[in-house]
């Protein structure tokens, strides 16, 4: 173990911390926001090929339900930009950064479940029911362990060294503003 020199709190206000959480997240979002984009455009172009007449009722219900979890997605990831468009210059900004970063938090679970269902949608067409649903099975796990384990893993091993080196979490920032 390397011998780090302990957390210095940042020399802000709560105001300022709220300012660069909400920069932060928007910069993540933006990141999110691609990819979500990508796959919505992808998925509304499939419905006017030659072959999706073809699909069969099961690859049909896929084909909607991950059609409607993408623009979940987007909405929830673009929802924080409408709540600071509303609640704009009206001393909100802790609460726009609390909420963003839950409807931040879903969009995430929800691109999940879509990654999924285009992924074992394009499998099934492709290679046929079983492997599409091995594939999409692995999408899961994949989004999953990237997104939500190797998160908490890591804020566990940070909790840990710094209750071993005997330091506190900062109190004035919170899970969801980080």
């Amino acid at each position: 173990m390397t011998d780090r020199p302990p957390l210095q709190a940042r020399d802000e206000t709560p105001l300022e911390r709220a300012d660069r959480n909400f920069a932060e997240l928007l910069q993540e979002l933006r990141v999110t926001q691609t990819g979500v984009q990508i796959l919505f455009a992808f998925l509304l172009t499939l419905a006017f090929t030659q072959r999706f007449p073809s699909l069969d009722l099961a690859q049909r219900v896929t084909y909607v339900t991950t059609l409607l979890l993408s623009v979940v997605a987007a909405a929830l990831f673009t929802a924080p930009a409408s709540l600071h468009r509303i609640l704009f210059q009206q001393n909100a900004k802790p609460v726009i950064v609390q909420i963003s970063s839950r409807l931040a938090a879903a969009g995430m679970a929800v691109l999940t479940l879509a990654f999924t269902g285009a992924v074992l949608l394009v499998v099934d067409v492709s290679l046929g029911r079983t492997a599409g649903i091995v594939g999409g099975a692995v999408t899961l796990l994949v989004c999953v362990g990237l997104w939500h384990f190797l998160p908490l893993l890591v804020r566990r091993s940070l909790v840990r060294s710094r209750a071993t080196r005997g330091e506190a979490d900062d109190p004035g920032v919170s899970a969801h503003s980080r």
